[in-house]
């Protein structure tokens, strides 16, 4: 059993120790960075001494540091269906939605969506579509896959793609990884069982089992990076945590990785849905912040994403908590990108939190000390699954990971900033060279390569 609901249940009934000295022992186990058991994580939930919590804030914005440093990844969703045959009570894409206005898009129309995210700055976009295809099936999204890579601008393609499409078949599968992509990310949405079959009421989504054991299949298939995630605001959010933690345990063991990513965006109003407008477990943002540190203490290298369903000021103070990926620039209907009126509602899976375009977003990083990264470097020279985790744990993983940010940055810059940003952006590289890169060779290095840049090359990477 992959989930006990029961025991999960029992267990946050139970009473546990939750004083000062037990929970500062976690902590500095925490600090070792080997992550923590699933009883210490049980101890974090229930702790609410605010003492207490800023300590288990700071760990996690130290773990954070120490494993990822100062950069965030950046990437985009591109929408290109919202076409759906799922009866999910929270979500526009519902099958019974009348209101909705169904688009799926062409090749050529994928095409110019990606050229148009080309042209704000993006390298990485994440593929997304409802769980019904045009008449060809899996084979439009495989064409969709060659239709994002197949575009260019100038200088400018897209350098890894990441799919978020509904569940397949172990031979289904291999037919997607054949195509180069880079994570393949399913949502459970809420692992809670009662709960998962009140609100997928039709289609085959319905069907608890078959979504639970996708990411099963998905390694099965030869997939070295999967995403999870949970919505927050479906159920009690301490237990989809635990219920979290009991997936990824199942995962290692099986398979000997855990997931490569993890999702954590919170319920938002989406068309038709009420109960997207009144979601019956809704997260605060004091308990959103305890969702991202702990998740942080308990799987320290595994990246977390935040999406634009969050606004600008709550992006900011996750960054510090652990989160190390977010969307930017975002649009959540088939089209969106090329639409003159972003607002209309009419196409979207859910609204939007933070709707300021890519480089308002980066100025907003640059201005919290965090570096923008574009970097698909890992995934291009094979850095990926279990692979990717041996050199994360002794910390060598930052000797790519922050160069190469800093590479994709000053492509950025040189391309796309205006000079306010590249003034603060140049200033921040080299403050970081300065202090982050642990060699005077590697520095050197590093420096040779943004002046390659500044010439004209791109794509460059360790």
């Amino acid at each position: 059993m992959i989930i006990n609901n029961e025991k999960i249940l029992a267990e946050l009934e139970a009473p546990l120790d939750v004083s000062k000295s037990h929970v500062e022992d976690i902590l500095q186990k925490a600090r070792e960075l080997h992550g923590v058991d699933y009883n210490d994580v049980l101890t974090l939930l229930k702790v609410d001494d605010s003492d207490l919590l800023k300590e288990i804030y700071n760990t996690a914005q130290w773990i954070k540091q120490e494993i990822y440093g100062n950069r965030l990844v950046l990437f985009a969703p591109l929408y290109i269906s919202n076409l759906c045959k799922n009866e999910c009570l929270y979500c526009a894409f519902r099958a019974k939605n009348k209101d909705l206005v169904r688009k799926a898009l062409s090749q050529e129309e994928i095409v110019h969506e990606t050229e148009i995210l080309l042209k704000q700055g993006h390298k990485r976009v994440l593929l997304v579509a409802g769980e019904a295809y045009p008449d060809e099936g899996l084979d439009y999204i495989l064409k969709a896959v060659d239709s994002v890579y197949s575009a260019r601008v100038g200088k400018q393609n897209i350098r890894r793609i990441n799919v978020n499409i509904a569940p397949l078949s172990v031979e289904d599968f291999k037919r997607l990884k054949e195509k180069n992509i880079g994570t393949y990310q399913l949502f459970q949405e809420t692992y809670h069982y009662d709960t998962y079959r009140q609100l997928h009421v039709g289609g085959p989504k319905a069907n608890y089992e078959n979504r639970l054991e996708t990411i099963d299949r998905a390694f099965e298939a030869g997939f070295d990076d999967l995403g999870i995630g949970i919505l927050f605001g479906l159920y009690d959010w301490r237990y989809e945590i635990l219920a979290l933690l009991s997936h990824i345990k199942h995962l290692e063991a099986k398979f000997g990785v855990g997931p490569h990513t993890i999702s954590v965006p919170r319920i938002e109003p989406a068309l038709g849905s009420d109960v997207s407008y009144h979601p019956p477990y809704a997260v605060n943002d004091e308990d959103f912040k305890k969702i991202i540190a702990v998740l942080r203490i308990a799987v320290p290298y595994t990246g977390i994403i935040l999406s634009t369903r969050e606004n600008s000021e709550t992006r900011k103070f996750a960054f510090d908590l652990g989160i190390s990926q977010i969307s930017a620039g975002s649009r959540t209907n088939p089209g969106g990108y090329g639409e003159e009126d972003q607002c209309s509602g009419m196409e979207e899976q859910f609204s939007l939190g933070d709707t300021r375009p890519l480089m308002e977003v980066i100025k907003d990083v640059v201005d919290s000390k965090y570096i923008p990264s574009f970097c698909t470097g890992c995934y291009r020279l094979g850095r990926v699954g279990k692979d990717f985790m041996d050199l994360a744990k002794p910390g060598l993983i930052k000797q790519h990971c922050l160069p190469n940010a800093m590479f994709t940055f000053a492509e950025y810059m040189h391309d796309f900033a205006d000079n306010e940003l590249k003034k603060s952006g140049f200033e921040l590289i080299e403050n970081m060279i300065q202090n982050d890169i642990p060699s005077d060779a590697l520095k050197e290095q590093v420096r040779a390569n943004l002046k390659e840049i500044e010439l004209g090359k791109r794509d460059v990477y360790f």
